[in-house]
């Protein structure tokens, strides 16, 4: 079924059943292709329903989607249109391992460091508020140990007192590449 989504207006029809077999697919492919290049599964595994969630209730590219570092966006470079290349991912002139601009409109940020992903959503809230494109949403998927870092909370901060449209995502798995403290470790 994946090798039929060409976009994530493809997903829009889908019945329940469908999804779910679709998500199965998603986890074979990327265990598979990620095996074979590398890569970064767990994060990936982790967000397949998510991704497809949020490709089927937003209008990427219109509504920007952004991935925080980057180490979950695998889904979304399968649900628009680039799930052919995986057998390129992270070789020379192949798929980047991260969003990459130069691949695809849908996304909008290149790779970034951990708590950065609010921060540019609420940037792209402020540039469409400002040309008046009121009518997009942004959205950050966020995960809960880069909520520890003092970027996001700055963001937040900013966010709620524009009262922008920016939906944010927490994957809140526990996980984090060194230990997180707070009450959002």
């Amino acid at each position: 079924m994946l090798e039929k989504v060409r976009g994530p207006a493809d997903l829009q029809h889908l019945s329940q059943q469908q999804l779910t077999d679709l998500a199965a697919e998603i986890r074979q492919v990327l265990i598979h292709k990620v095996a074979a290049t590398g890569g970064h599964l767990g994060p990936n595994l982790g967000v397949v329903e998510v991704t497809l969630a949020l490709h089927r209730v937003f209008d990427s590219p219109h509504d920007p989607i952004v991935f925080d570092t980057g180490h979950q966006a695998y889904v979304h470079k399968m649900l628009t249109g680039r799930q052919a290349d995986f057998d390129t991912l992270r070789k020379k002139g192949g798929l980047s391992g991260y969003p990459s601009r130069a691949e695809s409109e849908h996304d909008w940020v290149e790779s970034s460091h951990a708590s950065a992903a609010l921060s540019y959503a609420d940037g792209l809230a402020k540039a469409f508020e400002l040309t008046g494109h009121r009518n997009r949403h942004v959205v950050a998927v966020v995960g809960d140990g880069a909520l520890t870092g003092g970027m996001c909370w700055e963001a937040l901060n900013n966010i709620a007192a524009a009262r922008r449209p920016v939906v944010i995502v927490v994957n809140d798995n526990g996980r984090s590449y060194a230990p997180t403290i707070g009450g959002f470790a």
